[in-house]
């Protein structure tokens, strides 16, 4: 067993009316309570906004942690639309996801933005999930480790600790393709992670921190994938819509 404790975690992303989703978080919460609360990997899910309220009454008592998937930058303000990173932990959020490849790409989110925004997490006392992650175009140009070199150097924020940091590597063209890396490029690309946080946060840091892979992560894989000395866990997508498919990858984690 690795030293680093797995953390499964779920993104819901844009998915999920009230009803499936408290659902679904029920499911995981009985599955969790049958358990006796003792698995050795954390698991967590970041449902959409409409949803964490409830979904973290679904969870209470179920040793599940509760997130977000992404926050502003500012504290309040005069943003219409956002929420704030101490709105998420009054509502139970214990993490938030920032710097995701659909923000960056859809919403132009900078290095520095997403920093901001790690920033303001880890401010309001909870752990950032800071993502990074090449385009196929970058990875087959063979930028795939300057790219995720440029993006920890901007995104992570200075003075972070493993515990409020998670770095999640997501190859963008693996994200919901069912495509993924072969083994020994996941295990480069994480132990490069690993060493470019040494130089930013400290050696003894940066061995705690857990690095999660996400990108088309599922059941059939997920053993082979956290079997890397590096992986750390999961950032799970789709999967993480089927409560027995999301399960099975928190059992993998264990093997």
């Amino acid at each position: 067993m690795k030293a680093r404790k797995p953390l499964i975690a779920g993104n819901w992303k844009m998915n999920g009316t009230l009803h499936d989703g408290v659902k679904l978080a029920a499911d995981l919460a009985t599955r969790m309570s049958g358990a006796k609360n003792k698995t050795p990997f954390d698991m967590a899910v970041c449902p959409p906004f409409t949803l964490i309220a409830r979904i973290g009454e679904a969870l209470a008592g179920a040793s599940i942690s509760l997130g977000a998937q992404d926050c502003h930058a500012k504290e309040k303000g005069a943003h219409t639309g956002d929420v704030s990173a101490k709105m998420l932990t009054d509502l139970g959020c214990r993490y938030v996801i920032v710097g995701h490849s659909e923000r960056r790409t859809d919403h132009k989110e900078t290095d520095a933005q997403v920093q901001a925004k790690a920033q303001a997490v880890q401010d309001a006392g909870v752990c950032a999930i800071v993502c990074v992650g090449e385009t196929e175009a970058e990875k087959d140009a063979g930028k795939t480790l300057d790219v995720v070199g440029r993006q920890i150097a901007g995104s992570v924020p200075k003075g972070s600790t493993a515990a409020n940091l998670v770095v999640a590597y997501e190859p963008v063209w693996a994200i919901g393709t069912g495509r993924t890396p072969t083994t020994p490029e996941v295990a480069e690309v994480h132990a490069r992670i690993r060493a470019l946080l040494g130089k930013q946060i400290g050696p003894a840091e940066a061995e705690k921190t857990r690095i999660l892979y996400g990108g088309s992560m599922k059941p059939s894989n997920a053993a082979e994938l956290l079997a890397l000395a590096d992986v750390d866990g999961g950032l799970i997508g789709g999967a993480s819509l089927v409560a027995a498919d999301f399960w099975a990858i928190g059992d993998a984690a264990a093997k």
